[in-house]
């Protein structure tokens, strides 16, 4: 095991695969990832620096004898040497991640996730891939709830145990361009304000559906800049790249009495002046009037009467799909297949975007949830209990679900 989230899954997963008769070990790359592995021993710790680190984890492989490697998050700096160079030395590479499909899933894929997914991006593979697995019952998850105060304080644990990393691991780098303390004092701000928030952007969604069909509006679902489907997975190093883009296409080609919605990510840890950036672009483009920026909201409610919805690479794209909704992505996330997402560019986007195939928008679903979807979560007891037990089933076995599909499915 390599890098996991900040909470007790990675222990409690391998607690499970021990159980199951594997040996198991864990390289820490920092205070916070011993404090969540204490103490379960079988561990190494690497101290050096990311020069360093292919060699470092190369000795391990042969030292421990390693057949498979598991981690959070393909594309974190510690973790590129292990996925790089893991196939030709026969190691298989298993990936957690965020659920494409949310609230109650969590990915688990071989190889990679997002961009570097081995799910085809063939529309009729999926068409295929779900007559073949029509005799299965469509898997609903079980449900959990998962507060945001208890993911916080997994959180907090960890970068609290991280500040004796000036002992163990002074040469230690996070993967977030964002330190904790910023952090955390930008979500402290944030949501002192979120009730003074609420009432104004319930408002704003209920007006813009209820004139939806006289004057149609467009949204567009905000993406936290740290993350990697941003920074590795798309062709902007922020949204603030990404608005600029959109909204220049929308002052020239969207219809004149069209609106677009601004909403930003629930996650966002307010460090960005949205509502005076977007101002400068409003006002650089003349679209006064035109656009509107919420904080908070129902992101459904608005979908649902949506004239389109335009995204980075968010999962809020699948949201769209899952309510008949045009939607266009700027990137290239697993959903992107025509036949669902508007191929034809952002600029005719406005004015001829239809809604997606909703039977190929199932087909995807069935297929996505039955290959690398995994009831359960991260950040709460329920949740982490429930990934750990469904995560061990696809681990154990031989194959995980999708190889065991592209066989049966060949492209």
């Amino acid at each position: 095991m390599l890098q996991g989230v900040a909470s007790p899954f990675f222990a409690r997963l391998a607690d499970a695969l021990r159980a199951c008769g594997h040996k198991v070990y864990k390289v820490n790359f920092n205070a916070g990832d011993l404090a969540y592995w204490i103490p379960r021993g079988d561990r190494a710790h690497f101290r050096g620096s990311l020069e360093q680190l292919p060699a470092f984890i190369e000795s391990l492989w042969k030292r421990w004898g390693i057949t498979d490697q598991i981690l959070f998050g393909d594309r974190r700096p510690v973790h590129r040497a292990a996925v790089e160079k893991a196939e030709r030395f026969g190691i298989r590479t298993h990936v957690f991640e965020e659920g494409y499909f949310r609230p109650f899933w969590v990915t688990l894929e071989r190889e990679g996730v997002n961009g570097h997914s081995l799910l085809p991006r063939d529309p009729d593979w999926f068409r295929a891939a779900a007559v073949y697995l029509r005799d299965q019952p469509e898997q609903k998850p079980k449900r959990f709830h998962s507060a945001f105060r208890k993911r916080s304080g997994y959180d907090v644990i960890y970068h609290v145990a991280g500040m004796l990393n000036l002992v163990l691991n002074p040469r230690y780098q996070t993967h977030s361009p964002i330190t904790a303390p910023v952090e955390y004092a930008g979500y402290i701000l944030r949501f002192m304000r979120l009730p003074f928030w609420r009432k104004r952007d319930a408002a704003v969604i209920d007006r813009l559906c209820r004139e939806a069909d006289e004057v149609p509006f467009y949204l567009l679902p905000l993406q936290l800049n740290t993350d990697a489907q941003i920074r590795d997975h798309s062709r902007f190093d922020n949204m603030l790249q990404a608005m600029e883009y959109i909204l220049e296409s929308f002052a020239r080609n969207a219809p004149g009495k069209s609106r677009l919605l601004i909403k930003n990510h629930p996650l966002d840890m307010g460090l960005v002046d949205y509502p005076g950036q977007i101002a400068l672009l409003v006002k650089r483009f003349e679209l006064e009037n035109r656009v509107e920026y919420i904080e908070t909201g129902n992101l459904e409610k608005a979908i649902k009467s949506a004239a389109g919805t335009v995204t980075v690479n968010s999962t809020a794209g699948m949201v769209a799909l899952g309510h008949g909704c045009p939607t266009l992505c700027l990137s290239d996330p697993i959903y992107n297949l025509p036949g669902l997402t508007w191929q034809n560019g952002l600029d005719s986007f406005w004015r001829d975007a239809g809604p997606a195939d909703t039977e190929l928008f199932e087909a995807f679903r069935k297929v996505v949830v039955h290959a690398t979807q995994i009831n359960g979560g991260f950040y709460c007891y329920d949740g982490i209990e429930m990934a750990v037990e469904n995560s061990a089933k696809v681990l154990c076995a031989d194959n995980q679900p999708l190889e065991r599909l592209l066989r049966a499915c060949p492209l």
